[in-house]
Parts: structure tokens; sequence; C-alpha cells
């Protein structure tokens, strides 16, 4: 039969592991929240706007 202590001791290192799995997968699961590529009000012909590529802008 195991010792108490040697007993504790695992069943502690196997909860720390576990809950860094669930904290990780939680962390993954909530990733950068949403956001709005152009926000409101975006002039893209503004001097400061990012270049279009030519094959998105051809669309014909």
């Amino acid at each position: 039969m195991v010792s108490k202590t040697k007993q504790t001791w695992n069943r502690r290192i196997a909860r720390q592991k576990k809950m860094g799995n669930v904290r990780k997968r939680l962390m993954r699961r909530g990733g950068t929240p949403a956001f709005p590529v152009h926000p409101e009000g975006y002039d893209p012909k503004a001097a400061d706007a990012k270049p279009v590529d030519a094959k998105t802008d051809t669309k014909g």
C-alpha cells in the first residue's frame, strides 16, 4: 500500500497539471476578441489607408 504522503504528492501533481490544461484550453477558446477590420468612418481613399491588392481591386 502507498503511503499517504506519496499519494498526496502524486494527487497534487496530477491536479496541478490538470488545472494548467484547463486554463490553457480556456485561454485558447477565448482567443482574440472580434473587432471590425474596417471601423466605422474608414475611408479607403484616405492618404494613410492601406494599399489594396490589384487582384482584389479589379473584379469583373
